[in-house]
């Protein structure tokens, strides 16, 4: 019997449980920048109380097979989408909400509609006025959702 897909979603539950709070912040920052980083330079960007407790949460993400140490500076070993990074995909060192791609096509796709095709008052133009204008409205309140929950 076949082991490794059970193993993979223990490591993608063990994932789940250690990737918060700060240690996702600490994670979510390397993936976001371009460069290896040392433990002082991330305490100031996040803030830190001291270069030690970024230290920890390095430590504890090289533990977690995510990020690799070399000559005292941290970088991404392997980019997972556990828990809030689920809701975004990666161009570049860039996070992008999964559905900023939808909310920009209904919008383009209701702005064309309304410069190109005569605006009267028919139920077909109503239909796509409120289709249009729905799905836009939420696709973009779910994009502002998810740019809400990054750590």
């Amino acid at each position: 019997m076949n082991q490794k897909p059970n193993q993979e979603r223990r490591h993608a539950f063990d994932l789940e449980s250690e990737l918060r709070g700060r240690t996702l912040r600490v994670y979510f920052e390397l993936l976001s920048t371009k460069e290896p980083m040392g433990p002082r330079e991330l305490q100031r960007k996040l803030d830190l109380s001291s270069p030690s407790l970024a230290a920890y949460h390095l430590d504890k993400l090289v533990e977690l097979g995510l990020v690799r140490r070399e000559r005292g500076e941290y970088e991404v070993e392997e980019v997972v989408q556990v828990g809030v990074l689920k809701q975004f995909i990666w161009v570049g060192h860039r996070a992008l909400p999964r559905h900023l791609l939808y909310a920009a096509f209904f919008t383009t796709a209701l702005i064309i509609y309304l410069l190109v095709y005569p605006q009267h008052l028919t139920f077909a133009n109503v239909a796509a006025w409120l289709f249009g204008g729905t799905a836009s409205a939420l696709f973009w309140f779910e994009t502002w959702r998810a740019y809400k929950n990054l750590p």
